[in-house]
């Protein structure tokens, strides 16, 4: 039997790490002025933003089902199409989740096929050409 977690929010480390990697994300977000325009798509206070990537991203990585319970299926592109996300949106929010990944010392692997699968995610979440 191989040693490798069942789920990549095994791998991650549960909710307690997913928390502190979004937590993380939305810090940067805030701190860094490479996501400026990234910050300028969510409200003053990110709490409630917060909260719903964290429910989000357990269930997507295999964990309990929070949002899903919460609010039904994420229907992600649907929810985002008020917003214009184009390349530079993309590429703003794929960096800065890859800084919180590094900084919250994500196995490289794991952070590896993670990136690839929030790449496939980000990218489907365009709906402007540039």
């Amino acid at each position: 039997m191989s040693g490798q977690p069942q789920t990549a929010f095994d791998w991650v480390g549960g909710e307690g790490a997913v928390r502190t990697l979004v937590d993380r994300f939305y810090d940067l977000m805030e701190l860094e002025p490479g996501y400026a325009k990234l910050r300028a798509m969510h409200p003053t206070d990110m709490a409630g933003s917060r909260d719903k990537l964290f429910w989000f991203l357990c269930g997507w990585l295999g964990g309990p089902d929070h949002y899903q319970q919460r609010f039904g299926h994420p229907r992600l592109r649907a929810r985002h199409l008020p917003f214009a996300i184009g390349i530079a949106e993309r590429d703003q929010w794929m960096a800065c989740m890859r800084q919180a990944m590094q900084e919250c010392q994500l196995d490289p692997e794991l952070r590896q096929r993670l990136d690839a699968s929030f790449m496939n995610t980000a990218d489907w979440m365009r709906n402007t050409p540039l």
